[in-house]
């Protein structure tokens, strides 16, 4: 079988690593890399002994898929013309910068019988994976994903960069339409949301509290179901899972089964090039990346109106601080 021509589209921090990983696929063939900075284009095309282009356009036409890494400000464009010229996409997540756009990328790809994958990174994370083998009849969620300041993907806001991971997750589990969407966050040392507090109530009973923060101290990441007769907890920093049974005898907690090191990232691009392959749905689809950034923007909009009335209500009074920490 020849191989399938790739490229990746923006090779930054996290599109050099993507690369990286392409370039080391029996069944690929890099054909090159694409970045508007021509010195980190080539740097990259060095190490992975390819072809540096410095306008997507001009690599669209020599390949099958493309891998694209871009800021999702670009997402909408860079992914719409692949789709165009013919191409297999894989997105880093979100999708598109509003549901608009990636419901239109959807249709497209629908449209043209092309895969469209979105880099919903946790779902191939092993904790996860065996959490969701074991989850049946979930009754509550939680999920709690902070990290440490960074100056990286700070053109999306806490909840399209670290939230929406764990949206993906809980509309993976619950099979309900969502009820009723409360939430609150602020703006703390930047001009977007920076910390979020969510609770999803779903329309079968099922309720998920989720909170994310990008200034926390030290990095946590934990999420947990509980269901009839069973609780299930992954940490996908440590890459441990727990199942607690109870009653356990003498009130013993069972020992966290802790996975090998894995690499997600990898095992995620090795799931887009066989889908294309194969000819099958990709693990997560664009509709599904859709569904979380639709998801997403409810809760951006439960915000604003969270906002909009405290302000109201705080009138004048409010100190400056606080006023600047609920401002946008």
């Amino acid at each position: 079988m020849s191989k399938l021509k790739v490229a990746v589209i923006g090779v930054g921090h996290l599109g050099r690593f993507h690369a990286q990983k392409l370039a080391q696929l029996d069944e690929v063939e890099l054909v090159g890399v694409v970045d508007v900075l021509p010195e980190r284009a080539d740097e990259v095309a060095r190490e992975c002994a390819t072809r540096a282009f410095y306008d997507f356009h001009e690599v669209l036409p020599l390949v099958k898929a493309v891998s694209i890494v871009v800021p999702t400000v670009h997402h909408f464009e860079v992914t719409k013309k692949a789709l165009e010229a013919g191409c297999h996409v894989f997105v880093e997540k979100p999708l598109a910068s509003t549901p608009d756009e990636a419901r239109e990328l959807v249709k497209l790809a629908d449209k043209l019988g092309l895969i469209l994958q979105v880099g919903h990174i946790e779902r191939f994370n092993p904790a996860i994976k065996k959490l969701l083998a074991e989850v049946k009849e979930p009754i509550f969620i939680e999920a709690q994903r902070v990290s440490k300041f960074s100056a990286r993907c700070l053109d999306v806001d806490v909840i399209l960069d670290l939230m929406i991971h764990d949206l993906d997750l809980v509309l993976t589990i619950v099979n309900s339409e969502i009820k009723e969407v409360q939430a609150t966050g602020a703006p703390v040392i930047t001009d977007k949301i920076d910390l979020a507090s969510v609770r999803l109530i779903f329309k079968n009973g099922v309720v998920a509290n989720l909170t994310a923060s990008r200034i926390a101290l030290k990095p946590s990441r934990s999420f947990r179901v509980y269901q009839q007769g069973a609780y299930l907890a992954a940490d996908t920093l440590e890459s441990t899972f727990t199942r607690v049974e109870l009653p356990q005898r003498n009130g013993a907690l069972p020992e966290p089964e802790k996975f090998s090191q894995v690499d997600p990232l990898f095992e995620e691009l090795c799931a887009f090039i066989s889908a294309i392959n194969q000819g099958e749905k990709p693990p997560v689809s664009g509709e599904e990346g859709f569904e979380a950034l639709d998801l997403a923007f409810k809760i951006k909009k439960e915000i604003e109106k969270q906002k909009a009335h405290f302000l109201a209500r705080e009138g004048s009074c409010l100190p400056d601080l606080i006023r600047h920490c609920v401002s946008s």
